[in-house]
């Protein structure tokens, strides 16, 4: 059973999703649910159906005291790293919330300090807290959302069922038709980029 605080009323629970992918942006989460909010199906959002993330992306959003959501994009992931894109991404979600915070909960163990407001970097923190798997939930269904339609565009890449991870599909595509503009240049984008040929 997720707990919906862990010190604080009015926490933040922040969280990304794409970290891993080829291509497309790095999403976070941002969400300060209400005191008392409950939901059976809340979970990690790895954990959940497509179909019930999908359900809970409405309920969330309208029921939170405040959410946001933030992609960091390919260009910038390549220009600072995607350990770096991460955090901006959840720095930038935490920056688009309507209401103060008063302490953050971050998914993961890495994070760089927030102006004026405490944090907590928690383990697999989206399987324990209702906000961070809510933040969860609220980046992955906005990442699926944004790759499904770049998807339209570039549909030799089948990023509507990939969603831009490095499948055996996804990268046979970079083989046959190279990469796009959607691509993240600093990854290695096949296996056999390891290799000099020298």
């Amino acid at each position: 059973m997720l707990k919906n605080i862990y010190k604080y009323k009015n926490e933040a629970g922040t969280d990304e999703a794409g970290r891993g992918c080829l291509a497309g942006p790095v999403t976070a989460g941002a969400i300060i649910l209400p005191e008392g909010f409950a939901n059976d199906i809340l979970n990690d959002s790895k954990q959940l159906s497509k179909i019930k993330r999908e359900h809970l992306r409405p309920l969330l959003e309208s029921e939170a005291v405040s959410f946001s959501v933030c992609h960091v994009f390919q260009d910038e992931i390549d220009s600072i790293n995607i350990l770096n894109a991460s955090i901006l991404a959840m720095h930038r979600a935490l920056n688009g919330l309507s209401n103060t915070p008063s302490f953050i909960l971050v998914d993961g163990n890495r994070f760089k300090p927030y102006p004026s407001i405490s944090h907590e970097c928690i383990i697999k923190g989206d399987g324990k807290f209702m906000s961070i798997a809510a933040a969860s939930v609220l980046a992955k269904t906005h990442r699926d959302e944004y790759m499904s339609k770049i998807h339209e565009e570039f549909p030799m890449y089948n990023w509507k069922k990939n969603k831009g991870y490095p499948t055996k599909e996804h990268r046979e595509a970079i083989r046959k038709y190279g990469l796009t503009k959607y691509h993240r240049k600093s990854f290695r984008q096949l296996p056999e980029q390891l290799t000099l040929d020298i």
